[in-house]
C-alpha cells in the first residue's frame, strides 16, 4: 500500500488562499479599531466640551442676576450697601504676616520715599548719595 502525502497540492493551495485572505483582512481590521477608538475620544472631547459649554451658560445666567452682582460685590470687594452695617471680621490666622516679614518691609523704605530723597540730594548738589 502506497502511503499518501500528508500535504497534498490541494492542501498547500487552499493554505495560501486563506493566509492571503487573512492578510489582506488584517489591514482593514486595524483600521476599523483605530478608528473606533478615535470615535470614542472624539465623543468623549464633545461631552467634555457640552459639560463646560453648560458650566459657561450658569455662569453667564448667574452673571446677569442682579443679586447674584451684589453678593459678589459684599463677599470680593467688601461693598456695604447705603445705611447698613457692615464688619469685617479679622481672625489672626489668616491673611497674617510673619514676623520676618514684618522686619524685612520695616527696613526697606517705601520707593517713593527713596525718590524723593533722591530728589533732595541732587538739590543740595554736593554729589552725596541720599541715605536709604
Amino acid at each position: 500500500m502506497a502511503k499518501r502525502p500528508q500535504l497534498t497540492g490541494r492542501a498547500a493551495i487552499l493554505a495560501v488562499v486563506v493566509c492571503a485572505i487573512a492578510m489582506s483582512l488584517a489591514y482593514p481590521f486595524r483600521e476599523y479599531i483605530a478608528q473606533r477608538r478615535q470615535i470614542t475620544e472624539l465623543e468623549q472631547e464633545q461631552a467634555r466640551a457640552l459639560q463646560h459649554l453648560r458650566n459657561l451658560e450658569d455662569q453667564r445666567r448667574k452673571l446677569e442676576d442682579p443679586e447674584y452682582i451684589k453678593q459678589l460685590a459684599k463677599r470680593r470687594l467688601h461693598y456695604c450697601e447705603p445705611d447698613a452695617k457692615c464688619y469685617v471680621l479679622l481672625d489672626g490666622k489668616k491673611g497674617t504676616v510673619p514676623a520676618k516679614a514684618e522686619r524685612k518691609q520695616a527696613s526697606v523704605a517705601p520707593w517713593y520715599e527713596t525718590i524723593w530723597k533722591s530728589v533732595q540730594a541732587a538739590d543740595t548738589a554736593d554729589g552725596q548719595r541720599a541715605a536709604s
